[in-house]
């Protein structure tokens, strides 16, 4: 919780609009293991964190006009819902004015409002400050209307809200960890039933930490949506020669190495990362819960390497940052996490040893890139929350 961000949004808010009438926190996330299998509808394992994102928000007083305010930005966007439209392509506004058109598009009547937000959770990271930005405003909308939106509905709003407005066909994987997230816990997804559990993430001398490359990375550039495309047309080759695959969740390895011949290699390639990637990521459950840390970590850096040679979505400086961790001998393992062309490593650091691989690293990383890294210490939360409601000046 971070007070200051909470006050700095609040007096923001009264500066600019009067009295807020509800605060929400709403949590970045880390991904442990389960990267761009989402979409694929097959498995991952996030867990909300401590950097967020806080809202104020209140009724504008008019039944049509609406304003948004960056706090970090220091930009605000003024629109009326019965002129809802996508803003500029690449603004900020459209996480948020997405979330609104959901809302409304699905019968519900959102009435004026403003809303001003500020957080801490790096944008560009891989951390989902675009998830957390959408699962904010959708739930404290609903608190502002009394909406009573079931939170797996918010979850879906959010993700459509990316979908339509962004423009990025991400899965659903950030915004379910956002909304769903709890203290101390992992959270296991089915990405296509939607199924999932929370269970402990205890580490037993170890610590994650995340290295924040500061190379930003754009989820809307052409790259994620390739992505995508390419394990759809795999998913193609796989249901003619097969039928009943509907996702690369539905496919075995055996079954792709069988159509290798009728795919393009490029294709080929993101397929079996999928695939490899789901079994990977039961492999660390498993590995999790009977408390095999050291085997936890070499999966990481077997998933590093698929990411950098299979998928092909890591970079320069995030390969450095890996290289190093994983031949550290106070990291049992260490992967690039999030979408992918920068952003953080994960790190599983020997519990005590964390700043003297951070100076270790950064000092390498320095002399390499001519930039610092950032390190980002982990702590597992609680996902959207209330904060106040009904506020008074």
């Amino acid at each position: 919780m971070n007070i200051e961000l909470e006050k700095k949004v609040r007096d923001q808010f009264v500066k600019l609009f009067g009295t807020p009438e509800v605060l929400v926190k709403s949590p970045g996330r880390i991904n442990v293991i389960g990267e761009h299998t989402d979409y694929n509808l097959g498995f991952v394992l996030p867990a909300a964190v401590d950097q967020s994102i806080y809202f104020a928000v209140a009724r504008s007083g008019d039944e049509d006009q609406c304003s948004l305010v960056s706090v970090d930005m220091n930009e605000r966007y003024d629109f009326k819902i019965s002129e809802l439209k996508p803003a500029a392509a690449g603004s900020w506004a459209n996480y948020l004015l997405g979330v609104v058109a959901e809302i409304v598009g699905s019968g519900r009547v959102v009435k004026g409002f403003n809303l001003v937000f500020a957080g801490d959770v790096p944008k560009g990271s891989g951390m989902s400050s675009s998830a957390a930005l959408e699962c904010g405003t959708c739930f404290a909308l609903n608190e502002l209307h009394d909406f009573n939106i079931p939170k797996v509905e918010m979850v879906k709003m959010s993700q459509m809200a990316e979908h339509k407005y962004a423009g990025v066909k991400c899965g659903i994987m950030d915004q379910f960890a956002s909304m769903m997230g709890k203290e101390d816990q992992v959270l296991l997804l089915d990405c296509k039933t939607l199924e999932y559990n929370h269970f402990p993430m205890e580490l037993e001398g170890y610590s994650l930490l995340l290295c924040n490359s500061n190379v930003s990375h754009s989820l809307a550039s052409s790259e994620y949506n390739v992505r995508r495309q390419q394990c759809e047309e795999g998913v193609s080759v796989l249901n003619e020669e097969f039928g009943n695959i509907d996702s690369l969740r539905d496919a075995s390895l055996d079954q792709l190495k069988e159509c290798e011949s009728k795919m393009d290699n490029i294709v080929f390639k993101r397929c079996k990362y999928v695939i490899e990637e789901n079994q990977r990521l039961e492999d660390v459950t498993k590995f999790l819960n009977s408390g095999e840390i050291i085997k936890v970590g070499e999966i990481l850096k077997n998933a590093q390497n698929a990411m950098r040679y299979e998928y092909e979505v890591t970079c320069k400086e995030i390969d450095f940052m890996a290289d190093f961790a994983n031949g550290h001998e106070d990291v049992v393992g260490a992967r690039m996490m999030g979408g992918g062309f920068g952003g953080c490593t994960i790190n599983i650091v020997k519990k005590g040893s964390e700043d003297s691989f951070v100076a270790e690293l950064n000092e390498l990383y320095k002399n390499e890139f001519g930039k610092e890294i950032t390190p980002i210490p982990v702590k597992i939360s609680d996902g959207v929350s209330l904060l106040s409601k009904n506020l008074q000046a």
